[in-house]
């Protein structure tokens, strides 16, 4: 994990002064864990858990207010500004500031996405089988949760389809017994840091 960390430190900033780290995968393949990690091997850098910004109704289509609440400034050099969306009451929490920093994570389902990736330094995938994410998720969120999950799926399958992230990966994140293994990924070979 800190090779990793290292080697994005030395990337050239992606947005305004920051390194933009993205970390997608399919829901329950295990990217907030990771993202913790890789967060703690770069000196406890900033993550963005994109399950703040994404709401109930808006499952997929937050990419405009999260380029106006967090990439814009952030482009600019400034302290983002945005609401935390909370699962249980359906409803937006308290403001929360992310500033600049020399690298920040963006977490979550869509991470990957076409209008993120020009702001992106580097995007890791995490290698789950879709369906052992999925299983794992719902292990995770319980039962209270089998009718969201029924309706994420399908969303999720629709999001995949028409803006699939895995092919833009740098990096493939596979979770082993012991930590992680990172393989190339299909835009791996373009890196100019490789």
């Amino acid at each position: 994990m800190h090779t990793l960390a290292s080697r994005l430190r030395r990337l050239p900033p992606s947005c305004g002064p920051v390194r933009l780290i993205g970390v997608d995968g399919h829901a329950g393949s295990g990217k907030s864990t990771f993202a913790g990690q890789l967060a703690a091997a770069l000196d406890n850098a900033p993550v963005l858990h994109l399950d703040d910004i994404a709401t109930h109704e808006e499952l997929f289509t937050w990419t405009d207010r999260l380029l106006h609440e967090v990439i814009t400034p952030l482009g600019r050099g400034q302290t983002a500004r945005y609401r935390p969306y909370e699962w249980r009451t359906r409803s937006f929490g308290p403001a929360r500031s992310l500033p600049p920093a020399e690298v920040i994570l963006v977490e979550g389902v869509g991470a990957g996405r076409r209008a993120l990736r020009p702001h992106l330094a580097r995007l890791l995938w995490m290698e789950t089988p879709r369906e052992e994410a999925w299983e794992r998720g719902r292990f995770r969120d319980g039962g209270e949760q089998s009718a969201f999950w029924a309706g994420w799926v399908a969303a999720e399958r629709r999001h995949f389809a028409e803006d699939p992230s895995r092919p833009f990966a740098h990096l493939l994140v596979l979770q082993r017994p012991k930590g992680y293994q990172m393989l190339q990924g299909p835009a791996g070979a373009h890196c100019p840091d490789r």
